[in-house]
């Protein structure tokens, strides 16, 4: 059980699991070995395709850092408590972090107009493929995964720009209800996947969790948690998403034979969820993390310090 918004209350199973792992001490994570896309990108990308530009970075780090946001990400919050440079013998005792789904999903959508349907065809071999991975991690020793689910894709600036929604096909808060079912189907079978590895891998510890529940719940109610405007990217040009694929966060233009870079940002991106309309901002980002860390969105529900603890 996924403990959510749309979900029964824990069983009396799941709360004696609580139970226990809130007297076990805390894992000893010499490291944290992360699998994922740019949601938990630390620098990849801009090592591979070139620097990232200002105004990522600008409101932690006061510089670009690699990342694509305005300052940290989730990934960054869990590292305060890990070394994040690991030697080959932390391997067997690292916290390896999987983030991944967003970019399965939402190029489907945004680059081929693929339909619900097309896409879910596809989510079993993605899967399958992941399961692959996990298990050859297991086999050289990995034991400790923490596995997010992807988050409620229609919600965010650049797909509701892209395939808006027709007024049938929205939610109550604006967001596609199309693209947020084959969210919510990848995130349904990623569970099966993770339950099945845990058959299979008796020894790993594998905690799936609920990303998606944690961010509906901040952009469906963001004015009660100090956010505004949660549809719209704080970084971005034009129309009601505020986003412009053309143009983005960073704007090239040429001016008298010089090429100059403008941008366009927000007053104020601590109020803001979406930051250049495809990735959070860091508060929203610390915000998510606030909530997954404790275990309310996790299966089992164990807090990240504990994540070492296998179910029993």
């Amino acid at each position: 059980m996924v403990v959510s918004a749309n979900m029964s209350p824990p069983t009396a199973l799941s709360l004696a699991f609580f139970a226990v792992a809130a007297a076990s001490p805390l894992c000893d994570f010499p490291a944290i070995i992360n699998l994922g896309d740019s949601n938990s990108d630390t620098g990849a990308v801009s090592a591979a395709f070139g620097p990232i530009l200002r105004p990522y970075g600008d409101t932690h780090f006061h510089m670009p850092m690699g990342r694509y946001s305005d300052g940290r990400l989730i990934i960054d919050f869990i590292g305060v408590f890990k070394k994040l440079l690991p030697k080959h013998s932390h391997f067997s005792r690292a916290l390896y972090t999987i983030d991944i789904g967003q970019n399965d999903i939402a190029y489907g959508f945004y680059y081929f107009n693929m339909t619900t349907n097309q896409i879910k065809l596809y989510i079993p071999d993605i899967l399958d493929r992941l399961a692959i991975i996990i298990k050859n991690i297991y086999g050289e020793g990995g034991r400790f995964f923490w596995i997010h689910n992807t988050a409620p894709l229609g919600c965010l600036p650049y797909l509701l720009d892209n395939t808006p929604p027709a007024a049938d096909q929205t939610d109550h808060i604006g967001c596609s209800a199309v693209i947020n079912e084959a969210a919510q189907y990848f995130n349904t079978k990623l569970n099966e996947t993770v339950a099945e590895l845990r058959r299979e891998l008796p020894a790993a510890a594998l905690t799936y969790v609920d990303i998606y529940s944690a961010k509906y719940r901040l952009i469906s109610k963001a004015s009660e948690h100090g956010f505004e405007y949660p549809l719209q990217a704080c970084c971005g040009k034009g129309g009601k998403y505020n986003f412009n694929r053309m143009i983005g966060c960073v704007e090239r233009v040429v001016v008298n034979g010089t090429v100059i870079v403008r941008t366009h940002m927000c007053n104020d991106p601590s109020v803001r969820i979406s930051f250049d309309g495809i990735h959070f901002t860091e508060a929203a980002n610390k915000w998510v993390f606030d909530r997954i860390s404790h275990g309310a969105y996790s299966y089992p529900p164990i807090p990240l310090k504990k994540a070492c603890l296998r179910r029993v």
